[in-house]
């Protein structure tokens, strides 16, 4: 067994690539990879082996069995969802404010998202943070770190084979200090809070900045990841 210090520093372009290469794999499955087959090589061993576990086990799976087993790992339960704000706030109306400081981040950064597409998915803040900024994109993660800890451990627990992209990304962060431990716990004890609240999806052309401070105490019903691809 190979152990790897998490301190020892790794330049920015390592992360960029590893985070690049797990937003593309932890998407829903696509028929070419080519790209990240490509990259995945060249990183440094820490940030390569996970990656090619999970390559391993992509070659030896028919694709529609790949893509059924995504949907039951990520559109079916709670805890292994990729939106990074749902495990904290849940379906809550802090989670529409909380979905406003990453539009915001998008939008100072030039970046305008499609209309039904969520700014908190994991694959698109890796993906920001590889290509457009990842000083702004590395803390939106960093502050939801609980959050990507729960579904990793999630990821783990279930023997899931993407668990080993979420440990990739892991490696590239800080090591857990003692109080995000006890969020973690806390997170996977009591799981996504829920609030039924009925108001306006995030997405739709009526959310927006000054709906929000409208509605200060109103919320926004905000949806569970649907099945992508179908």
């Amino acid at each position: 067994m190979k152990f790897w210090r998490r301190d020892a520093r790794l330049d920015d372009d390592a992360v960029r690539a590893t985070w690049q290469c797990v937003s593309l794999l932890l998407d829903y499955p696509a028929d070419d990879i080519g790209s990240v087959m490509e990259v995945v090589p060249r990183l440094p061993a820490r940030l390569r082996a996970p990656l090619e576990e999970f390559l391993a086990h992509r070659a030896a799976t028919g694709l529609e069995e790949l893509r059924a087993d995504y949907v039951e790992t990520f559109d079916t339960r709670r805890r292994g969802n990729l939106f990074l704000t749902y495990f904290v706030h849940g379906d809550t109306r802090q989670r529409g404010m909380a979905l406003l400081r990453f539009q915001e981040t998008f939008q100072a950064a030039g970046v305008d998202l499609d209309p039904g597409e969520l700014p908190d998915h994991l694959c698109v803040v890796l993906e920001f943070a590889a290509t457009v900024d990842l000083e702004s994109g590395r803390n939106l993660l960093l502050d939801h770190r609980a959050g990507f800890e729960v579904l990793r451990l999630h990821l783990r627990n279930t023997g899931s084979p993407w668990g080993p992209l979420l440990d990739a990304v892991a490696e590239t962060l800080p090591q857990l200090a003692g109080d995000e431990q006890d969020a973690v716990r806390r997170l996977v004890a009591a799981g996504p809070p829920k609030e039924e609240v009925g108001l306006t999806p995030y997405g739709t052309p009526a959310f927006d900045a000054k709906l929000m401070e409208r509605t200060a105490a109103g919320a926004v019903d905000l949806p569970m990841p649907t099945v992508r691809g179908a």
